[in-house]
């Protein structure tokens, strides 16, 4: 059977008053994300603590952390997210400096808009915090043809039906770049954000027959994919075995993760691979994970 590549996202939003596990400075993300690849995970995503950064700056902050993990694991496949702050060159003027150290392999898509605000008291989205994550069409194009000019595989974050409709456009025109990799974020029962249980502001239900209806949309693209829960447990909810036996792979990590527990991020992909195990596919390496995606050779 196919192996199961394990993602990791290391920190996202997720502060340390949340999990006092989750990394933030570069010293931290570096140890993290070495004991995450030892764990099992072949993909590495991190944020940086310096989100409003310019270009420059923040492609030296993410190396901070990366040369030292790319050293001694050479193999990682490694990616950032965008930059906060008006204009295109603020949110992805890092990818081409990154691209051109030839440490990166990985970029990010998100082809679609959503709200990602707070929930209230009541449970009520955009009570306390009021975000729309936008990526017009135009974005979305910028994005991709970063990723054709670069040889960068994308990594699509699929947080609602027609993120994926957008993608499977470019997917049918050949223009969606080599190493595509797709995500299916699903929403769980916590507010995203904040980690607090009550509320969800996007997303379809971590159900398998949610995952069926995007399977169902998918088709026959050929495109690899995973699930993940932000704002839940992709284990425990059940989601992550039924992503398994269909074939997907698995997106794990602080970033995502919310309940009762503060695990760490290896906890949590060893929990991922031990239900790899059960259902009998072994976990891939990151020179798996390369060969199954497509990516270019570094």
């Amino acid at each position: 059977m196919q192996p199961v590549i394990i993602e990791a996202a290391i920190n996202g939003l997720t502060t340390k008053e949340r999990n006092p596990h989750v990394p933030q400075l570069p010293t931290e993300i570096t140890t993290e994300a070495l004991r995450c690849l030892s764990a099992g995970a072949a993909i590495v995503h991190n944020h940086i603590d310096l989100m409003t950064a310019d270009p420059p700056a923040a492609a030296a902050r993410y190396l901070e952390a990366w040369r030292p993990i790319l050293s001694a694991r050479p193999d990682a496949l490694l990616y950032p997210t965008v930059g906060f702050g008006p204009g295109l060159e603020q949110r992805f003027g890092h990818i081409p400096l990154l691209a051109a150290t030839g440490l990166l392999r990985v970029s990010l898509l998100d082809p679609g808009s959503v709200n990602l605000g707070a929930v209230d008291a009541d449970g009520i989205p955009g009570g306390t915090f009021d975000f729309v994550y936008a990526n017009s069409f135009s974005d979305i194009r910028h994005a991709i043809t970063l990723c054709a000019q670069s040889r960068l595989g994308p990594s699509i974050a699929i947080y609602e039906p027609g993120f994926l409709r957008t993608t499977l456009a470019y997917a049918r025109a050949g223009r969606l770049p080599a190493g595509a990799f797709v995500k299916f974020y699903f929403g769980g029962d916590h507010d995203y954000l904040s980690g607090a249980p009550g509320g969800v502001s996007f997303g379809l239900p971590p159900t398998p027959a949610a995952l069926d209806v995007y399977l169902s949309m998918l088709g026959n693209s050929g495109l690899p994919w995973a699930v993940a829960v932000l704002g839940g447990d992709v284990v425990a909810c059940g989601l992550a075995r039924a992503a398994l036996e269909r074939g997907g792979h698995l997106r794990v990590g602080l970033e995502d993760y919310a309940g009762p527990r503060t695990p760490t991020n290896a906890e949590l992909v060893k929990e991922a691979a031990a239900v790899a195990a059960e259902v009998g596919r072994p976990v891939a390496t990151c020179g798996d994970a390369a060969e199954i995606l497509g990516l270019s050779q570094s």
